[in-house]
């Protein structure tokens, strides 16, 4: 049997191998208790394109915590900005195994509404 950490990891495995067989590129996004992160990775995984989280200063400034779902949907308008600034406009979306549900999926709406499209 499973334990969640390597039950999540074997779900990531699975999407991550459909998006590279795809040949997409990939907004990435890792999540921990009081922060969440985002990268749009190139379709090869050698480089990343853009990245956003709650650790930096403009967000922290204006949300203070990084563990909620109003900081995600920060996260991720910026993270479409600096993807739409980079020429990327269609991505396939990494939940990381995660469920699509909380603080994950407000960020996914977010870059949705700021024309990031997946």
């Amino acid at each position: 049997m499973f334990n969640r950490k390597e039950a999540r990891l074997r779900r990531a495995r699975k999407t991550r191998a459909k998006i590279a067989e795809l040949k997409a590129v990939r907004l990435c996004v890792n999540r921990t208790n009081c922060h969440i992160y985002a990268q749009v990775i190139s379709p090869g995984g050698g480089k990343v394109l853009a990245s956003a989280s709650t650790l930096e200063t403009g967000v922290r400034k204006d949300l203070p915590n990084g563990g909620n779902k109003a900081a995600a949907a920060a996260v991720g308008k910026l993270i479409a900005a600096r993807a739409k600034a980079a020429g990327v406009e269609q991505v396939a979306f990494d939940r990381s195994g995660l469920q699509f549900h909380g603080r994950v999926q407000a960020l996914a709406e977010a870059a949705r509404e700021a024309g990031l499209k997946f």
